[in-house]
């Protein structure tokens, strides 16, 4: 398959080592080189945790998403446009892209709504969770992203959006991500995480899962499916269902692994298909 447009959805502890940051910038450029168009996506996890606990601002997670109180939403805004974002762009552009700064609030690239979470109990039943400043992505207008790559630009987004009377909302990185594959239409979302993919039996590497049906993953959840991974996951089953050709989970501590699929085609991390 040639890849013409895709979507990096960047995280975990690639985002806190310079030397990771500065090779996963290097695989865009060579990305861009071989004619493929790059949107990055982004969290900030370790850095909102650092942010919140100078704060003195609780951190609490319901599967993988983190409850967001009003101070805490001001707090992680800071922090994901003012530090994170703004760093990315900065780093991207001395390695010689041509890098965008963007939230889902900018020109109204993504509308947002509440998110109330359905957490599964150990009986069965379904307890209706309150997240607080914490949404989903109703609508995304990809003009703005497209008018960007089809100028060479590189855009890089951060995961907050509002929703049609000005309210904001911190949107999971994952969910993010996968709805913007979605709307840009990729030809392949990947996913960077701390992991060489899914396993059956963490970290017993002979058991990574290499590609899965969509159909497959509700038998996983609870074992090789738990935690920060649900949203990883279920993003990439949503983006394939939406019309994104292929989902990949890497690692992103090894950015070798991008240039590896999208370019050698090896058979690396685990792909999630219909």
């Amino acid at each position: 398959m040639k890849y013409r447009k895709i979507l990096i959805k960047y995280g975990g502890n690639a985002m806190v080592s310079e030397e990771l940051k500065h090779d996963i910038a290097n695989k865009i450029k060579v990305l861009q080189s071989h004619g493929i168009q790059v949107v990055l996506v982004h969290g900030g996890g370790p850095f909102i945790n650092k942010a919140l606990a100078e704060a003195g601002i609780k951190s609490e997670f319901f599967d993988g998403h983190r409850h967001t109180s009003l101070a805490a939403m001001c707090c992680i805004e800071k922090t994901l446009k003012g530090e994170v974002n703004s760093s990315l762009v900065n780093l991207m552009n001395k390695q010689g892209l041509k890098a965008v700064g963007l939230s889902g609030k900018d020109g109204k690239l993504a509308i947002a709504q509440k998110r109330w979470h359905i957490r599964k109990e150990e009986n069965g039943e379904e307890l209706k969770v309150d997240l607080g400043q914490v949404g989903d992505i109703v609508t995304v207008n990809p003009l703005l992203i497209e008018s960007l790559l089809d100028n060479a630009f590189t855009p890089v987004i951060t995961c907050i959006a509002s929703d049609e009377e000005g309210k904001d909302y911190n949107i999971n990185g994952d969910v993010f991500a996968g709805k913007i594959a979605a709307a840009i239409q990729a030809d392949a979302y990947i996913v960077l995480t701390d992991v060489d993919g899914l396993y059956k039996e963490y970290p017993n590497p002979d058991s990574i899962i290499r590609e899965i049906d969509t159909t497959k993953i509700p038998e996983f959840y609870g074992n090789a499916i738990s935690g920060g991974m649900i949203p990883k996951i279920e993003s990439c089953v949503n983006a394939v269902k939406s019309g994104v050709k292929s989902a990949v989970i890497l690692n992103g501590t090894r950015p070798e692994q991008i240039s590896d699929y999208l370019i050698k085609h090896n058979s690396i991390g685990t792909t999630i298909k219909l």
